[in-house]
């Protein structure tokens, strides 16, 4: 009996982020896709996000102009592009058509930074299941952009009710902001009550709203 491969799909995709897992592919041209359900989760606790002081100033004085889901596409192409320190990336082309399908579907979102000049200069991607928010890359060309898309991040998820920030990993460049290391066991539990909560994406939320909750953020 031949068996057929399965059909990698944007429903596919939903369902196995619901079940904990999350795809990578070996390297930018490799056309396979490993799913990953890793022992040690890294999360980014919302309502303990930790945000430097000096971080905060930035993004309240506004250096870039930060907006959502206004630029997807460019950003996953941003993430998937090799830059200084990292010649390849996880992100071959079968995974940046399935998130840009998802986001066509409005389960993906993007975080775009903007220079003066107009230029995408930072952001970051990911899924939206419920109340809870699967992070999945980020880039920068310029200063903090991207650590700026993050705090905007969280402060949309704060407004939107969100309850679980799925970083995948812990990092050092994520550990300054309080990403917790969880076991899978604790990771799944709060992922079941996360994605059975609804919660709408704060795409363009009150300019006041915003900054309020960026200001709540401490150090």
């Amino acid at each position: 009996m031949s068996r057929r491969p399965i059909e990698l799909t944007p429903d596919l995709m939903l369902r196995a982020y619901r079940a904990g897992m999350f795809p990578m592919a070996e390297g930018r041209d490799d056309p396979r896709l490993y799913w990953l359900d890793p022992e040690q989760r890294g999360v980014i606790p919302l309502d303990d996000f930790h945000l430097p002081r000096r971080l905060q100033r930035t993004v309240l004085a506004g250096p870039y102009r930060v907006t959502a889901d206004t630029a997807f596409a460019r950003v996953i192409g941003e993430c998937a592009a090799p830059g200084p320190g990292r010649p390849d990336t996880w992100i071959n082309a079968q995974i940046q058509a399935l998130f840009t399908a998802l986001h066509h579907q409005g389960h993906a979102h993007s975080v775009e930074a903007w220079a003066e000049d107009g230029t995408l200069v930072g952001g970051l991607y990911g899924v939206a299941v419920g109340a809870a928010f699967f992070g999945e890359s980020m880039f920068s060309r310029a200063r903090d952009a991207s650590k700026v898309a993050l705090v905007h991040l969280v402060a949309r998820l704060r407004l939107g009710g969100y309850q679980l920030l799925d970083a995948q990993f812990q990092t050092s460049h994520l550990a300054q902001f309080g990403t917790q290391e969880i076991s899978r066991a604790e990771y799944k539990r709060r992922l079941t009550q996360a994605t059975a909560t609804p919660a709408p994406f704060p795409a363009a939320p009150d300019a006041a709203a915003l900054e309020a909750e960026i200001r709540a953020l401490r150090a």
